[in-house]
């Protein structure tokens, strides 16, 4: 499990190519696995706010249309009739044109990613960590594990409940607080003790 930290987020997103960037804004926002971010235009119900692709195991894999995603969606609408994220060809190879738009591909993330990854110097984070990021942050805010489970699609809580180290360290943390607090006010006390 591994979850964005620090300055890592913005290194990623400054690194990113601004034709990949609504990618993988996407990717962030929604939590969704790779093959599920590459979206067709019939899989947006805008009226419905919800995105509708089929996942792993060609299960229905339900997205929110949020605020974040309807801000990354929108402005792609007339880019490509079927396809939403697309990307500018820098060169002429084969059927591609330089400066022509084409849908974005599972092989082409793949690559991108892994070279965005080397502009920004962010190590062992996966595109799959994405899920994992959200997860882990959507859990801390709100301490819910169904409400995750039902996020990221996950068929069986079993599998969410890898997210619960993030309920455990703030345990830890919480435990530690108390035991400072308290340590402090009976130092305190035989100070008082001691100065009567």
């Amino acid at each position: 499990m591994r979850e964005l930290r620090g300055d890592e987020a913005d290194k990623l997103t400054l690194a990113t190519r601004a034709d990949y960037a609504p990618f993988f804004a996407f990717a962030r926002a929604s939590g969704l696995r790779l093959r599920e971010c590459l979206l067709q235009w019939s899989e947006v119900d805008w009226e419905a706010r919800q995105i509708n692709k089929r996942g792993k195991g060609g299960r229905p894999v339900p997205a929110p249309i949020t605020g974040e995603v309807e801000a990354i969606l929108a402005p792609l609408v007339g880019d490509d009739d079927v396809w939403v994220f697309t990307y500018v060809a820098e060169r002429t190879r084969g059927k591609r044109i330089k400066g022509r738009r084409y849908p974005v591909t599972y092989s082409g993330v793949k690559t991108q990613w892994r070279r965005l990854r080397a502009r920004a110097g962010v190590e062992g984070f996966r595109f799959h960590d994405f899920r994992h990021d959200l997860g882990t942050k959507l859990l801390r805010r709100t301490g819910n594990l169904k409400l995750v489970q039902k996020a990221l699609n996950h068929a069986s809580i079993k599998t969410t409940t890898r997210y619960a180290h993030v309920l455990d360290d703030e345990v830890t943390a919480a435990l530690s607080d108390v035991q400072a607090a308290q340590k402090s006010r009976d130092l305190s006390r035989i100070a008082d003790r001691k100065a009567s």
